[in-house]
């Protein structure tokens, strides 16, 4: 168990993206401000295509402000790097990293109680966002690709509140693993088809990394 603090507090709608591929809510901006959360994420927050964003599994989206350091050393000072939201996320804050949150972890942030639903998959916003042809390759190459909460208590949250992890998942499944078998191709290894098994029945699991993971395992 472990407490850190929000850093920052993000929220966006969907705005001009790309001229041939719509819109998106990507370009998230901070607030300075208590925000309500419920079952669909922060008051005043959209997604613009509620068929593969958003919904009760990824409700809110948290990326690791440590991984801002860590991208700069792989790409240099780029503008989207210079501070949180550069990923689109509506969470920032460090200790949370992909290697220590486990999914079924849930944390208290000021008076809302949420909990890890899955990793964050990347799509190619990622390239057109920072207009970098392998940004998502790369976010899928070094794993770090943030990770979703699910609302299970409705509350308010603010900058600078604490975070505190008030109970723990199963501690073999960190998000980091969770997507390096679901994503990184880790599931065509062995002891992945095996490890695909139990993390298909893993009830605090999104329902959708659920299905992949039984696809993975049925089409392997």
């Amino acid at each position: 168990m472990f407490t850190t603090r929000l850093d920052a507090l993000l929220i966006g709608t969907p705005q001009p993206f790309h001229p041939l591929r719509g819109m998106s809510s990507m370009a998230r901006r901070p607030v300075d401000h208590p925000v309500a959360v419920g079952p669909l994420g922060l008051a005043g927050d959209e997604v613009a295509d509620p068929a593969v964003h958003g919904g009760p599994d990824k409700a809110v989206h948290f990326y690791p402000a440590e991984h801002y350091a860590a991208w700069r050393a792989d790409i240099g000072d780029h503008p989207r790097l210079a501070a949180p939201g550069g990923f689109g996320e509506n969470l920032s804050a460090t200790g949370l990293t992909e290697d220590r949150v486990c999914i079924g972890d849930r944390f208290r942030i000021g008076t809302a109680l949420v909990e890890v639903s899955q990793g964050r998959q990347p799509c190619w916003k990622l390239d057109h966002h920072f207009g970098r042809p392998a940004m998502a390759a790369d976010v899928i190459r070094t794993g770090r690709g943030g990770l979703y909460f699910r609302v299970i208590q409705n509350g308010e949250i603010a900058p600078g509140d604490t975070i505190e992890q008030v109970a723990a998942g199963p501690s073999e499944w960190t998000v980091g693993r969770v997507f390096g078998l679901l994503i990184r191709g880790g599931h065509k290894s062995p002891e992945g088809q095996a490890a695909l098994t139990a993390l298909a029945a893993l009830p605090m699991l999104a329902e959708g990394w659920q299905r992949r993971a039984a696809k993975l395992r049925m089409t392997h």
